[in-house]
């Protein structure tokens, strides 16, 4: 279960605004399409959106582009964003330059339209199966969705990008109800179809690219909501406690109610620099533990003041 953003994200960086122009119309059909006329700029957008490619000046004042792909090479959030330069430097060197720094590629000005559409599509097809590829190594194999490497690498990845961003981030841990009670008395069999069921609606929840869901360990799970305050995460924790309880799935050995029900610990935070993300953890859990103390099948919720 792999979300994939239908529209790929391109920034063009370009001091000259016809050239940035005459790229965005020709690529904004296919493509949604970021400009940025500096390298300054051009980094800090790199820094907090989700990029699929950057078409790079070389020539800039201030910060050229070989700087910029040095910085973005070297950040362990930009550095995986593949670098097409297109450049009015044509000799050899400058080329081997641009390709030593880590770019993919490597286009003169004046350019051909159809060569720039060709390159352009060949970069995000080959990124998109790298990424495919890559998400394969974190799929859990019981329930096909994220596992619990993919959960840790995404937390930091995005813990790095809301402190840049000064944005908020939510964490949800949830817990199946008495699912020991379930293995026990109907089979391990009918506790793994459950877990799946569980998943796969839990799953279909997250609607937004930028959000995380995985299987945490056992019959826990967990997200990670992007650019969300605490009200956004009980709305999505509401949604997922209605969403399992439709679901009727029976359970007559939950001292709950006769079917499978979840308990969700919410914990949101803005974060800022020195703050570790494993405290996020720890509440979301606390929250968690409290949610099944105060009578299960519900939610706790926190404001994290790390």
């Amino acid at each position: 279960m792999i979300c994939v953003e239908e529209k790929p994200n391109i920034l063009i960086v370009d001091d000259t605004p016809v050239n940035i122009h005459a790229l965005a119309k020709l690529l904004s059909e296919e493509y949604t399409i970021k400009v940025a006329k500096n390298g300054a700029v051009a980094l800090k957008i790199a820094a907090m959106e989700k990029l699929d490619l950057i078409l790079l000046d070389i020539m800039m004042p201030e910060m050229d582009g070989y700087e910029v792909c040095r910085q973005l090479k070297n950040d362990d959030i930009m550095k995986e964003i593949p670098v097409i330069f297109i450049t009015a430097k044509t000799e050899d060197k400058s080329e081997t330059q641009g390709l030593e720094l880590g770019a993919v590629d490597y286009i003169t000005k004046p350019f051909n339209p159809k060569i720039v559409k060709l390159r352009v599509k060949n970069q995000i097809q080959l990124k998109r199966q790298q990424d495919f590829l890559s998400q394969m190594s974190f799929i859990d194999g019981l329930t096909q969705i994220s596992n619990r490497r993919a959960f840790d690498n995404y937390l930091d990845r995005e813990w790095k990008r809301a402190i840049r961003k000064k944005s908020s981030i939510s964490m949800l841990l949830m817990d199946i109800d008495y699912f020991k009670n379930y293995n026990d008395n109907y089979g391990h069999i009918a506790g793994d179809d459950c877990l799946k069921k569980i998943a796969g609606e839990l799953f279909y929840v997250h609607k937004r690219p930028g959000d995380m869901f995985a299987r945490y360990g056992g019959e826990e799970f967990a997200s990670i909501l992007t650019d969300t305050d605490l009200n956004g995460a009980k709305h999505m924790a509401s949604k997922m406690l209605m969403r399992i309880s439709e679901l009727k799935i029976p359970h007559e050995f939950s001292p709950v109610t006769g079917h499978v029900t979840i308990s969700i610990g919410v914990a949101n935070v803005v974060p800022d620099q020195g703050m570790p993300h494993d405290q996020l953890i720890q509440i979301a859990d606390r929250l968690l533990y409290q949610a099944k103390n105060y009578g299960r099948n519900r939610m706790e919720y926190q404001e994290a003041l790390l």
